[in-house]
């Protein structure tokens, strides 16, 4: 579940609308008990207005009426029959214009380096079709005369992070950041 909308607001209105104590308010919006105590005595909430958790929903009357009689009870929040809202899943990464030219040049990389890294793979971490990659795998580009295989980190389509996990799902084996430097000076 959520956190509590606006805690210390919440916590105004309890001390100054219900017996609870200064502990079982401070559970319900997650304070500490002295800073409950501070707000009481109007150290700290000067200029907090309260806000009703039973109008908005995130308690019951019930709920109240049943920790004022128990001391020891902690409030419980009311459920909601929302659903919860879903994350959103990351999407795929976004390229600037300036560099996607140089995609097949990265793809080009990948495919000569790791020839046995699926195409789904070389897609996803360049952000590029399977008809670009089969077409550069199998030198039918329409540009394949000026593609140069170039390091897709250091062209910046994707980071050496994503690069090694998707080698390792490949199953080649990932050189050290030395064995990689020295792989990249070799380049054309």
């Amino acid at each position: 579940m959520t956190d509590l909308l606006m805690p210390k607001a919440t916590a105004v209105w309890l001390i100054d609308n219900t017996a609870l104590t200064f502990s079982q308010i401070a559970d319900f919006c997650s304070l500490h008990d002295l800073e409950v105590q501070a707000i009481a005595d109007g150290d700290v909430s000067s200029g907090i207005r309260g806000y009703d958790p039973v109008l908005n929903k995130q308690l019951t009357q019930e709920e109240i009426q049943r920790c004022e009689a128990d001391e020891t009870a902690s409030l419980v929040r009311s459920t909601s029959v929302l659903p919860e809202p879903t994350n959103r899943t990351k999407g795929p990464t976004y390229i600037p214009l300036a560099k996607r030219g140089d995609k097949p040049d990265g793809i080009a990389w990948l495919v000569k380096h790791h020839p046995n890294m699926k195409d789904s793979v070389i897609s996803k971490l360049v952000g590029t079709t399977r008809d670009t990659i089969t077409k550069i795998r199998e030198r039918s580009h329409w540009n394949i005369a000026n593609i140069n295989a170039k390091h897709p980190v250091m062209l910046g389509l994707c980071t050496q992070m994503a690069l090694d996990e998707a080698i390792t799902k490949t199953g080649d084996d990932v050189k050290s950041p030395s064995e990689q430097v020295q792989g990249l000076s070799e380049l054309p």
